[in-house]
């Protein structure tokens, strides 16, 4: 008796939740009504059945999550049901606030280490460095433990101590670190500089609280040091708020201008969204760099940006999410992220790429054909197109990587290299300057020589497939010999290809040993002499004739 009292407790919450579904869903009209209350009737009645025979105890929590998550799928990625366990991680997504020590922390072959320490902050005071081991956090071993358990134990409130054992490259022993937890802020702008006398950068990582206000202040610092021209990088930058988004496109649009209107089933919530502010300049020439991963707001912006002929979008054509989500709150402290509209930007266009309503048989979605995409006219009257992101004005492939290069990426070969150039190289010239020599690059070649490290090429890939159509096809016997002739004249030699590719790897080995130095900024100035998106960006604005051409849509 005492089991199944415990049991019937155990039910009473999922039916209390579905009964007030039930309540709700008899607000509704007819058949619909009828169809909502028969189905969560039945869901009720299986959950009931399934808690009081099922041969082991059932976890309410675990059993009714996965339903939850299950039926949010067959909606869109971004539709979330947030638990009060996952509340705090939400507001430090939303905010770019939490309490710890201010680094980032990742694995690297199988060790937790120190990938980034955020400049100003505990970890960076206190000499925590790249490629630093966290063996324990107050005395627990972490050697087991992911990523997300790790990141956990290091935050907590602000104030309260915690005592690290790290292990370095270059000391015998261990060592123990006490530091204090602070209030971690992560900048919207992790970087602006100038990348030339006159043309001043900005990288935007994030569209948290205080987005456009670090933008805003980014361009009056950049225009104090000489810049007449303007870069925003927007780069992988995945979104976030749309206020936020709003905000950066007013640093550069008119007060008073429309910056996205949002359209969704509760036609109350309709809304258009306009600059609020006055700008920090009308007239400054800017270009946007996108990429494949410039997602949500960033889009608002790029699109903005085009739709006004206000900049030219220079790299990738942007991810193509068009969706607006609101936070609503549920029972017991719970959320609900749910989409509740598309946003569309000045031109009137909607640049969501993929129909989350009309799935394929197998639950798969697809990207909207292109013979349904719709045309749309910018300022001048410069045509863009709906439904598959924002096309960028000046497309620039991505970077080829050799599979070398992937490889020594992936083994952390250029990581820990780079460990080890920062122990024996106390100083380095600065960030922008700094360039390894050709006889250093030959001491590189000789150490990851002496690595394990392998790769398979796209020729070789591509012969294996040819191998086993020819096997299934029953050729294989007749071109056996001139297969095996032209493997061996592709077949990769390592030593060749660290010779090879030295340029692009020499690049990314520097990028690496500058981090060691210069941390965050440094990565960003280390690129400006080779990243083809910022040369190109470069180029255009250098030529200001052939930029207002372009913007003028002749």
């Amino acid at each position: 008796m005492t089991r199944i009292g415990k049991k019937k407790k155990l039910i009473i919450p999922a039916l209390f939740v579905i009964g007030l579904l039930v309540f709700v869903a008899a607000s509704l009209p007819g058949d619909r009504y009828f169809e909502i209350q028969k189905n969560l009737d039945i869901f009720a009645t299986l959950y009931k059945e399934v808690n009081t025979y099922y041969v082991d105890d059932v976890n309410p929590n675990k059993i009714i999550r996965n339903g939850i998550d299950a039926m949010l799928e067959n909606l869109d990625p971004y539709t979330n049901y947030i638990p009060e366990d996952d509340i705090e991680d939400y507001r430090t997504m939303t905010t770019n606030q939490y309490g710890g020590i201010g680094a980032l922390v990742g694995k690297r072959n199988g060790k937790s280490l120190i990938i980034m320490p955020y400049e100003g902050f505990p970890a960076h005071q206190n000499g925590l460095i790249i490629g630093d081991e966290i063996v324990k956090i107050d005395g627990i071993e972490v050697a087991n433990k992911s990523t997300t358990e790790i990141s956990r134990l290091l935050k907590g409130q602000a104030n309260t101590k915690l005592n690290l054992t790290i292990k370095r490259y270059g000391r015998d022993k261990e060592f123990d670190l006490e530091i204090k937890r602070e209030k971690i802020t992560i900048d919207n702008v992790p970087y602006f500089g100038m990348v030339t006398d006159d043309i001043g950068y900005l990288k935007l990582q994030d569209f948290t609280t205080d987005a456009g206000k670090e933008v805003k202040n980014a361009v009056i610092d950049l225009k104090s040091k000489g810049a007449k021209k303007i870069i925003l990088d927007l780069r992988d930058n995945p979104g976030g708020l749309l206020s936020e988004a709003v905000n950066v496109s007013n640093v550069f649009i008119p007060k008073g201008s429309e910056v996205v209107t949002t359209k969704g089933k509760v036609t109350d919530w309709n809304k258009s969204y306009k600059a609020l502010n006055n700008p920090v300049d009308i007239e400054i020439p800017l270009v946007v760099i996108t990429s494949s991963r410039s997602a949500s707001a960033s889009e608002i912006v790029a699109g903005v940006m085009q739709d006004y002929d206000r900049g030219v979008l220079v790299g990738q054509k942007s991810f193509g999410k068009g969706l607006v989500q609101a936070t609503r709150p549920l029972s017991y402290n719970s959320q609900l992220k749910v989409t509740t509209a598309k946003y569309y930007t000045p031109s009137g266009r909607c640049i969501q790429a993929i129909d989350y309503n009309h799935r394929n048989t197998d639950g798969s979605v697809g990207k909207i054909p292109d013979s349904l995409k719709v045309a749309f006219k910018t300022k001048n009257g410069r045509v863009v197109y709906d439904g598959g992101g924002i096309d960028p004005d000046i497309p620039v492939k991505r970077s080829y990587l050799a599979p070398i290069t992937v490889s020594l990426v992936n083994k952390s070969l250029l990581f820990e290299y780079a460990n080890i150039y920062r122990h024996e190289n106390p100083e380095i010239a600065s960030a922008k300057e700094f360039s390894i020599s050709d006889a250093e690059y030959d001491k590189f070649m000789k150490w990851v020589n002496t690595k394990e490290y392998d790769y398979t090429t796209k020729v070789e890939s591509t012969l294996d497939e040819l191998k086993k159509v020819a096997e299934k096809e029953k050729y294989f016997s007749a071109i056996e010999d001139q297969l095996n002739e032209l493997r061996k004249k592709v077949s990769h030699k390592k030593e060749l290809d660290l010779v090879k590719f030295k340029k692009q790897i020499k690049f990314m080995l520097e990028e690496e040993i500058v981090s060691r130095y210069y941390l965050q900024k440094g990565i960003v100035e280390a690129s400006f002499d080779y990243d083809p998106d910022i040369l190109e960006s470069i180029e255009i604005l250098n030529d200001l004739s052939g930029y207002s051409e372009l913007l003028s849509g002749s």
